[in-house]
């Protein structure tokens, strides 16, 4: 699947599985599980993922495509707050690409719940 995601998005997601139909393709993508670099000195503890998102990308081949994304929510037990991945500290100062930009900056504007 590397050449159907946006490149970028397989160092923090893993493909879990796909679904297709007559006129639809739709990825399904969980974020792994490594410590963000931000919280790499606090003590989490895994809580299960945020409610999924789904992203519409190109499509391919006359199929639409969706990016079904679940990302992790875990607990900072020093703080006893639910915290996740800052995907702008993961963009910053990096060179990636327009279409992972995109990825980031799509999943960014869903608020963790």
């Amino acid at each position: 699947m590397p050449l159907i995601i946006p490149e970028g998005v397989n160092e923090y997601f893993e493909l879990s599985h796909f679904a297709k139909t007559d006129n639809r393709l739709d990825i399904f993508l969980v974020e792994r599980n490594v410590t963000p670099e931000e919280y790499s000195s606090a003590k989490l503890l895994s809580k299960g993922f945020y409610d999924p998102i789904e992203i519409q990308d190109f499509p391919i081949r006359g199929l639409d495509v969706y990016l079904n994304i679940k990302r992790r929510r875990r607990l900072n037990t020093n703080t006893n707050q639910s915290v996740h991945r800052n995907w702008e500290t993961v963009a910053k100062g990096t060179r990636i690409t327009s279409d992972f930009a995109a990825f980031l900056k799509a999943i960014s504007r869903y608020p963790s719940t």
